[in-house]
């Protein structure tokens, strides 16, 4: 009997569309982490980079559950005394509306050089039109 190992040259790259419209943030993060690392997938390997992109659009219209909308804070330093600033997510929504998506993936992933990768496989777009038509990317229901 023989273990196979995934070996990068081995993975095959899809592209997934998600739409963001009325979907709980937490649960769409975890499920868009999910095809990021590739564990959907029969031959993931955990020290290799087997997932698929994931194109998030209408990020703008994202759920919250509660009184999230102004209780839940980001948080960013500029490494001078004084220097916390915090957002709500609301603020966040109308200024940046891809941060809040991209922050809670980026915490379901690994926190190593693997996982800055694969962050790099996440497109999110606030509005309902991305620019990668050319990948024929499928849908996720």
């Amino acid at each position: 009997m023989k273990t196979f190992v995934t070996k990068p040259a081995d993975v095959a790259r899809d592209w997934v569309v998600v739409d963001a419209t009325d979907k709980t943030l937490g649960r769409l993060a975890s499920q868009i982490a999910t095809i990021l690392r590739g564990k959907h997938k029969p031959s993931f390997s955990p020290a290799v980079d087997c997932g698929d992109y994931v194109i998030v659009v209408n990020a703008e219209k994202i759920a919250v559950t509660g009184r999230r909308m102004e209780q839940k804070k980001y948080y960013r330093h500029s490494n001078y005394p004084g220097g916390l600033t915090e957002t709500s997510l609301r603020d966040m929504l109308v200024k940046h509306p891809d941060r809040p998506i991209r922050f809670a993936v980026k915490g379901m992933l690994p926190k190593n050089r693997l996982g800055r990768k694969m962050m790099r496989k996440l497109k999110v777009y606030a509005g309902p039109d991305h620019p990668h038509q050319a990948q024929q990317p499928k849908a996720l229901e």
